[in-house]
């Protein structure tokens, strides 16, 4: 079987990082499946949210994929309720193309917050401390790439196009779960991927 999945995502990093995370979570449910992941739209989150620009990047997705497959939309809530922004999205989506399996996911407060969440599996990794310890409320930290660079070794310093692709590759989806909006995450993308293996059945 062939899964295509077309993305909508905030940051450079992002673009090369989810498509690392749908192919990470595919093949451990789908491991004889090809995952095709287009390279991902980047919408700058306070463009994506008018009106008429999420309908127009949704279209330029269902092209990419080429009108078969399902589409992922991953933003930072930043100040937004997740729970109330999510979902008006998400309608906005279905509207705009209903033919196609939709997801909206928005990261509480930012996609690093899930590395924050999962931050035992991280540790040594990409110059971070050894005895890395996950903070109480991983979503209530403001600056998640900030925190992440004061446990960085050698001076260095967290970079979303070097560092979130990387970690995206290596951190720990279970312990990532326990934040929130990670395991809306992950469950919307089991859910694209169970309704793209019923259509190809």
């Amino acid at each position: 079987m062939i899964f295509k999945i077309g993305c909508i995502v905030e940051g450079d990093g992002e673009v090369e990082a989810v498509p690392v995370l749908i192919r990470r979570i595919a093949w451990d449910l789908y491991p004889e499946t090809v995952i095709i992941v287009e390279r991902p739209i980047r919408a700058p989150r306070n463009q994506v949210v008018k009106s008429g620009e999420l309908e127009r990047r949704i279209e330029l997705a269902a092209q990419k994929i080429g009108g078969q497959g399902a589409i992922l939309i991953i933003l930072d809530s930043d100040d937004d309720c997740p729970a109330e922004l999510g979902p008006a999205l998400l309608d906005r989506a279905l509207q705009t193309r209903s033919d196609l399996p939709i997801a909206v996911v928005l990261a509480k407060c930012e996609f690093e917050a899930w590395f924050l969440a999962a931050a035992i599996s991280l540790r040594g990794k990409r110059g971070l401390k050894e005895d890395l310890d996950p903070p109480n409320n991983p979503e209530a930290i403001r600056g998640a790439k900030g925190w992440l660079s004061k446990r960085m070794g050698n001076s260095k310093t967290y970079s979303e196009t070097r560092d979130q692709p990387a970690l995206t590759d290596s951190f720990d989806f279970e312990q990532a779960r326990q934040a929130d909006s990670f395991d809306k995450c992950y469950r919307d993308i089991v859910r694209l991927l169970e309704e793209l293996q019923t259509v190809n059945e």
